[in-house]
């Protein structure tokens, strides 16, 4: 025999197969499972569970919904105050006399916008973290219940 032929190359597969009768497999398989018996399920219990759970996905949602509208309208605000100082810079710009007096004003003007950019940066970064936290509190919460209640009904059925 070649050293390096397929092991299973020699194998008669039908008496193999022989042995393998689904009936009796099936019967055997009834006769070692038979004295299993199912615990008694709360569907009720369950589908209260799963209604607690969507209803705590959903005020997620809903708190992740107002964050994120929130940031927009904090966005928008920001477009507006900056499109309104720019307006102001340029009628500053109009009356500079002089290129000292214009680099004087447009380092105050750069450093003014820094400034805000970073206040406005921060305050979306915030609002950010408050969404994520306020909608990841309820999951959380939820969860904690859940688990409250799958110890609950494991007691339960213990006992009887």
């Amino acid at each position: 025999m070649n050293a390096y032929a397929f092991p299973f190359a020699n194998m008669d597969f039908t008496k193999i197969m022989a042995d393998f009768d689904p009936a009796k497999l099936t019967e055997n398989f009834v006769k070692a499972t038979g004295d299993f018996k199912m615990p008694q399920t709360d569907i009720n219990g369950l589908m209260e569970t799963q209604r607690k759970n969507v209803d705590a996905f959903s005020a997620a949602n809903k708190a992740a919904v107002a964050g994120f509208q929130a940031i927009a309208e904090r966005q928008a605000a920001f477009f507006k105050e900056t499109v309104d100082a720019a307006s102001a810079a340029a009628t500053e710009f109009g009356k500079v006399k002089g290129p000292e007096e214009a680099a004087v004003k447009q380092a105050d003007l750069l450093k003014a916008t820094y400034e805000k950019t970073l206040a406005n940066v921060t305050e979306l970064a915030g609002l950010a973290a408050k969404t994520g936290t306020d909608a990841s509190e309820t999951i959380n919460a939820r969860f904690a219940e859940s688990l409250d209640e799958l110890k609950a009904e494991a007691v339960k059925l213990k006992k009887k």
